[in-house]
């Protein structure tokens, strides 16, 4: 039977090319991080080449935390494609309900193409949801808990799995709720780290097709990186450098020792 550990070897013997539409902020931390868990990453965006990445690409990550109208193009031939091909897809909902913009273009692209995989934080899982329109930017002005009802009432009504993150991750499907209690403190102190979560939702979801495994596999290898990276660190700078070692350095038997979770 699969297990979380059983996905991270999966990812190291099979090294899926994941296709990233994400923003400028996070393009090279991403990479950086699917590189060293052990998949291989592809930040591919003109709409001229977005269909022909997609097609040879494991799985698809949509990030939109910085919208222009032509990356909007290539993330809505993007999730056509994926639906076409039946490539997972992975959707990040970056600043949702923020701006009438952001909250338009969430919903062109959940109607392009139903995604495996929702991440977000509460804020954003609610605005999602129409629970809130309260969002701050791209930071969570709420618990995770909170957004429980949200991410179950969008995981049944795109009968997908929704990840809320945050101090607690949340994997929700249907009725089934996993959590993971893992991470530091210092994970909220660097630029992307919710956006490196959704790239590596899309290396699981690119070695295993159960959404809700894959899923909560991608939050357990975030989590367990994030602790062994805390041990390390004096701050945010340093705590940067030893999350890209710790996630080189993670091997599947650490993953299953040292996960905090209810599944």
């Amino acid at each position: 039977m699969s297990s979380i550990s059983s996905v991270l070897q999966e990812i190291r013997t099979k090294s899926p090319l994941v296709h990233n539409i994400t923003n400028y902020v996070v393009m090279n931390n991403t990479a950086n991080a699917l590189l060293a868990v052990g998949a291989s990453p592809v930040m591919a965006h003109a709409k001229e080449e977005v269909k022909d990445i997609v097609s040879i690409s494991s799985s698809l990550v949509i990030n939109m935390g910085t919208l222009s109208e032509k990356w909007v193009e290539s993330m809505l031939m993007a999730a056509e494609q994926a639906k076409a091909t039946k490539t997972p897809f992975v959707f990040d909902p970056v600043g949702v309900g923020a701006s009438a913009y952001r909250t338009e273009v969430a919903q062109m692209i959940l109607n392009a193409a139903t995604p495996n995989v929702i991440r977000g934080n509460a804020s954003e899982i609610m605005a999602l949801a129409k629970l809130t329109n309260s969002t701050k930017g791209v930071d969570s002005t709420m618990d995770t808990q909170d957004a429980i009802e949200g991410a179950t009432l969008l995981a049944k009504k795109f009968n997908n799995t929704v990840v809320i993150s945050g101090e607690t991750d949340y994997i929700i499907t249907g009725d089934i709720i996993t959590k993971i209690e893992n991470g530091s403190p210092l994970m909220a102190k660097i630029t992307g780290m919710g956006c490196t979560a959704t790239a590596m939702v899309g290396a699981c979801l690119g070695v295993e097709e159960n959404a809700h495994l894959a899923a909560t596999a991608a939050m357990a290898i975030m989590g367990v990186a994030g602790d062994m990276a805390n041990e390390k660190s004096a701050g945010p700078g340093s705590f940067q450098m030893n999350f890209y070692d710790s996630l080189y350095d993670i091997t599947p038997d650490i993953l299953a020792s040292k996960v905090k979770t209810n599944a």
